[in-house]
């Protein structure tokens, strides 16, 4: 090989490289070994943390990096250590006794090498290997739904349980992503990875069935199958109906149909969970492709097969049975639903005070009554999750701290139902405004005593400016018991007319800075998406939502955020910054 191109660097004689020499070339210069009567090349930066790899020692062919002790093929630059990943080598040459190195890389595909290396951090369950990977593709440019879909898939098939939290935070960082600063996109995904992997961690994957060899049975026939198997906690038989349902053609309103009827033929399943889960697998699906149904939906199965139905439960029975009162309504459904208006209907302040009221025969009264008035069943849904937001927002802290969940979950329920209504309504799903009514009623007593609400308190200490609200809200998350002071300033940045989008970012970093539950990812996405509803023709009820939202944050935080300090010594490290040294730190 002729010494005549651009990209080879004179290294130096053979008789004088009796040990590693870096040279210039790639983001950190390259370094040279002898070995074996040959010489090798690759970056000087361990792919772990940087560590320089020319303070290395070579075995046997194996270069060791120092620092946690990472191990990489010479030749190759491949790693025996998973969550070090390959470090890039380059080609060398030798003429007339010198060693020259050729410092263009050998060609990768970074788009396909780092979906792997997201793979290898799911299934290693290596939180570092993940937030590099989730990195390395956003910097790379590949699209965010690209992205979802490697980690839905795995959380998917690799958790024979089926779909849970994890899948549904990911569901819910994936729709807030476009409302987030670019570090905190990188950061919801990253979440969404971690919850996926440890929720997948050491769980039996899950085996997919076949569909019936038979393709051309009507659907409402594979429908009713499906809600009979569901019915008597039959997964198989739910399994080969719903992927039967795909196979032969179903709408994505249709199976989503299928799904949120079988959820409703029961009372408020799994406190709510089931219903939200079957929307965010919709939601997700709508970001990655229906096609991707056959792996997806059917995760859905084994909670709808398994939950734990209300209609089971003391409190739905006793001292009201709130069952029995539903029944009869529930065969006036089909009717009432035909009967929907156009939408002209001024009953959701009446409506909303009466869902928070103490009497259940008088809530049911008055939602017949607003679909009799024409009231479109997606008002009254959307009635229905404002005033679950406002058990939120009116939650006193003399409460147990374990029922900030009770209400969250009624709130992601009614939430859940309202987005299914708006995708595929139907007499069926309708029964589930119901049961998120009664779930609303049996809540009443964490409203007692209620917390104000902040416009009813003096906002005169808090700030006007903006960046000020913004940085004391910042603040306010960042110590424990902040929880009215939090809305405060919620309502005070609101008020003033202070762009919600900055709040919506603010509230969504100081979400994804802590190790959080899952009810707070739920919490945030859903009093987003419900604000954004209700603010064009009620500003005040939405502003409402978002006072909840910043409550419920503001009493799960802080946390030990060890999830984001790996996240920052991940930027570091894709920024070039030595993390060994201690420079920033002092």
């Amino acid at each position: 090989m002729a010494v005549e191109s651009a990209q080879l660097v004179k290294v130096g004689n053979v008789e004088e490289l009796t040990g590693p020499k870096v040279v210039s070339g790639g983001r950190h210069g390259i370094v040279v070994f002898p070995s074996d009567g040959t010489f090798y090349a690759v970056d000087n930066r361990c792919p772990h943390m940087g560590f320089p790899l020319h303070q290395g020692s070579v075995c046997d062919g194996i270069l060791t990096c120092h620092w946690h002790h990472a191990r990489f093929d010479l030749a190759s630059g491949g790693t025996f250590d998973p969550w070090a990943d390959d470090v890039r080598s380059y080609e060398t040459v030798v003429e007339d006794g010198v060693v020259y190195v050729d410092t263009k890389p050998k060609p990768v595909d970074v788009i396909a090498r780092q979906k792997d290396r997201l793979q290898d951090g799911l299934e290693q369950d290596i939180n570092l290997v993940m937030v590099k990977a989730v990195l390395a593709l956003f910097e790379a440019g590949a699209p965010r739904e690209d992205i979802v879909q490697v980690i839905a898939d795995f959380g998917a098939q690799y958790r024979d349980a089926g779909w849970r939290s994890g899948m549904t935070i990911l569901a819910a960082m994936n729709n807030l992503l476009d409302q987030l600063d670019r570090d905190d996109q990188v950061l919801g995904l990253y979440h969404g990875a971690v919850n996926v992997a440890m929720e997948c961690a050491g769980e039996p994957p899950r085996f997919q069935l076949d569909p019936l060899p038979q393709t051309d049975v009507p659907l409402e026939r594979i429908k009713a199958w499906f809600r009979q198997f569901i019915e008597v906690r039959d997964r198989d038989g739910a399994e080969r109906a719903l992927l039967s349902a795909i196979h032969a053609g179903a709408a994505p309103d249709q199976l989503a149909d299928m799904l949120f009827a079988a959820a409703t033929d029961h009372v408020y399943l799994d406190v709510g969970h089931t219903l939200d889960f079957i929307n965010k697998s919709t939601e997700m699906l709508d970001s990655i492709g229906w096609q991707q149904s056959e792996t997806i939906l059917p995760s859905l199965i084994p909670g709808l097969t398994m939950a734990r139905r209300s209609e089971e439960i003391n409190s739905w029975r006793h001292p009201v049975d709130l069952i029995s009162m539903m029944e009869p309504i529930y065969e006036r459904l089909p009717g009432l639903f035909e009967r929907q208006g156009s939408g002209e209907w001024d009953g959701f302040d009446e409506l909303a005070d009466t869902l928070l009221g103490d009497d259940p025969e008088a809530i049911m009264r008055q939602l017949v009554e607003a679909m009799e008035s024409g009231a479109h069943l997606t008002q009254i849904s959307q009635t229905l999750s404002y005033a679950a937001a406002l058990r939120v927002a009116k939650f006193h802290t003399s409460n147990e701290f374990a029922d900030w969940i009770s209400v969250l979950h009624t709130f992601t329920y009614c939430n859940a139902l309202h987005q299914g209504l708006k995708r595929s309504p139907s007499p069926e799903l309708a029964r589930g405004i119901l049961h998120g009514a009664s779930r609303i009623y049996l809540d009443r007593f964490l409203n007692m005593p209620a917390a104000r609400l902040p416009e009813r308190r003096n906002t005169d200490n808090e700030p006007t400016d903006a960046n000020e609200l913004l940085d004391r809200l910042q603040d306010r998350l960042n110590r424990e018991q902040q929880v009215n002071e939090s809305a405060l300033t919620v309502h005070r940045y609101l008020s003033l007319g202070h762009d919600p989008a900055r709040l919506i970012a603010t509230l969504g970093h100081t979400l994804l800075r802590e190790d959080a539950e899952f009810h707070s990812y739920q919490m945030l996405e859903a009093g987003v998406a419900l604000f954004h509803e209700l603010r064009p023709e009620r500003p005040e009820a939405a502003n409402r939502v978002l006072v909840g939202v910043a409550r419920y944050l503001a009493a799960h935080s802080p946390t030990p955020r060890a999830m984001l300090q790996t996240a920052k010594t991940a930027m570091r490290l894709q920024r070039g910054e030595e993390v060994f040294r201690d420079d920033v730190e002092d």
